[in-house]
């Protein structure tokens, strides 16, 4: 048996697909590039990533992180994800761009071609029905279903456009989330939403005979796991080869984001029924038992090779914040390192171009990087932090040639969602000490057990691990709208032009 939520990490908004014997997930990654990740498993309780859909979106100054904009919290969201007659079909809203993007493949591997629909479907679920129509169910307390012309290239001229839901109950989140199947002839739609009698997410359903029947339902599934009332919903459902079915829904756990649960469900004349709860523990037989997944997180050695189309490609765990600017980033310059510039200059770490991140996972996990601070100039920092809005970082600095090394962290006035902290505030300096030069091997750890969300650094003295600066609180906010990341980085506060190099970078889960 393994342990259920089945990942713990921060993978929200996920669609699930059987192909043959081999189980797809998609999950949001918002301002996060390469974007879009497509996870692969045979069992649907170990999964590894197939895929990126794409490297970069559409490199606006604000997917950038230039002249102070951002997409932080926005980007794609809540992707739809279907395999329909030996092609891939990926499509999601991107919330900065206001547009709805499609991207096709014949392989989960790639390469995607993209194109825009016409139009804005926030949280859409993409439908193939049997005479080849297309449609997409959509929308936030009223739900749209909007059939597709045959080219999926917008809505079709005197096509069907209907509200086929309306969440009538008095709400915190009105109905949304939408993942629409046909499944023995009938039409369902799963949903989730937090009514203020619940207060907290629950996940609903609704049913027709056809398309432009009438939709009857309701609430379907109503557990939290026994974990601070944070309801367990919004996914989608699949069956296995042997016709058993689940729902891959999500639960929120505090500041490393909203991680996966798996919930066993069934038909009973024809009406979805879920388990009383969600599984603590879960067993799923495997398609290709003795498989071997690769890590979604883990340590690297940087040790790259350009490849036949002239990029290099890191490791799949690995995320920039925000689209990277190529010229200023490096992973052959020098062997085993990744190498850092800095281009124009960043008021602190919410705005540093190129960090490199991998999700935090529970129930703690901790990360050890070596630094070679040897390019940096005064006013330059570089290190190794918890990326959120209430961020923990441990960084090298230089002040008037001399090294420091310095904590800070960026302090919420409440620990609610809400909330902005992006800004050019800097963060709170809780210890800052000289050293004696720019070599040094920092750590961080993090603790998400029960939702403490706390953050610590420490660094290499030569014989012994030393602490620095305080044990730092963080909250999980909708100004990032996701979880914590681990993350490498580097910015100018004074002049750009300076440089850090990382190596032997090893992340542990504990």
């Amino acid at each position: 048996m393994y342990s259920n939520p089945i990942i713990w990490a921060d993978y929200p908004d996920i669609d699930v697909i059987r192909v043959e014997d081999t189980y797809y997930m998609v999950s949001t990654t918002m301002h996060m590039m390469p974007g879009c990740v497509i996870l692969r498993s045979y069992d649907l309780i170990h999964w590894e990533v197939a895929t990126h859909v794409y490297d970069t979106l559409d490199n606006t100054p604000a997917q950038r992180l230039e002249n102070g904009q951002q997409i932080y919290g926005k980007g794609m969201w809540a992707a739809s994800l279907r395999h329909h007659q030996g092609m891939f079909y990926v499509i999601f809203v991107a919330n900065d761009t206001r547009k709805t993007y499609l991207y096709t493949s014949r392989t989960i591997e790639g390469p995607w071609k993209k194109q825009i629909v016409e139009g804005f479907y926030h949280d859409c679920s993409l439908f193939f029905d049997e005479d080849e129509r297309v449609y997409l169910v959509h929308g936030n307390a009223e739900i749209h279903l909007t059939e597709l012309s045959a080219d999926l290239s917008g809505p079709k001229p005197g096509g069907i456009q209907r509200i086929i839901v309306k969440d009538n109950q008095p709400y915190y989140l009105g109905y949304e989330g939408a993942h629409f199947y046909k499944i023995q002839g009938k039409y369902y739609v799963f949903l989730i939403h937090m009514t203020k009698a619940a207060g907290r997410r629950t996940q609903a359903f609704y049913m027709a005979d056809a398309l432009d029947s009438e939709f009857v339902g309701g609430e379907v599934f109503n557990d939290d796991m026994g974990y601070f009332n944070l309801g367990v919903a919004q996914g989608g459902i699949v069956d296995t080869p042997n016709g058993v079915w689940y729902a891959m829904l999500f639960q929120d756990h505090g500041a490393v984001g909203r991680i996966p649960v798996l919930v066993p469900l069934q038909f009973k004349q024809g009406i979805p029924v879920f388990a009383n709860e969600a599984p603590k523990s879960i067993d799923i037989a495997s398609t290709r038992p003795g498989y071997t997944y690769r890590p979604l997180v883990g340590s690297d050695c940087f040790e790259h090779t350009v490849q036949e189309d002239g990029k290099v490609r890191l490791q799949d765990f690995w995320q920039w914040n925000h689209t990277p600017h190529d010229e200023l980033w490096s992973v052959t310059e020098v062997p085993g390192v990744y190498r850092i510039r800095t281009g124009q200059l960043s008021p602190n770490l919410t705005f540093a171009v190129n960090t490199l991140t991998q999700r935090s996972m529970g129930p703690t996990c901790e990360a050890t990087v070596t630094l070679d601070g040897s390019g940096l100039n005064d006013g330059d920092y570089a290190g190794l932090c918890f990326l959120i809005g209430t961020y923990g970082l441990i960084a090298l600095t230089k002040k008037e040639g001399q090294y420091y090394l310095v904590m800070q962290a960026r302090e919420s006035e409440d620990s609610s969602i809400f909330g902005n902290l992006i800004d050019e505030e800097p963060a709170t300096e809780h210890a800052c000490i000289p050293i004696d030069g720019p070599l040094i091997t920092l750590q961080a750890t993090g603790n998400f057990v029960d939702n403490q969300d706390e953050c610590s650094f420490g660094y290499w003295d030569g014989t012994a691990w030393k602490s620095l600066g305080i044990t730092h609180r963080m909250f999980y906010k909708l100004d990032h709208f996701m979880g914590c990341r681990i993350g490498l980085f580097l910015y100018s506060t004074r002049m750009i032009g300076g440089a850090a190099d990382f190596s032997n970078f090893i992340y542990h889960i504990k």
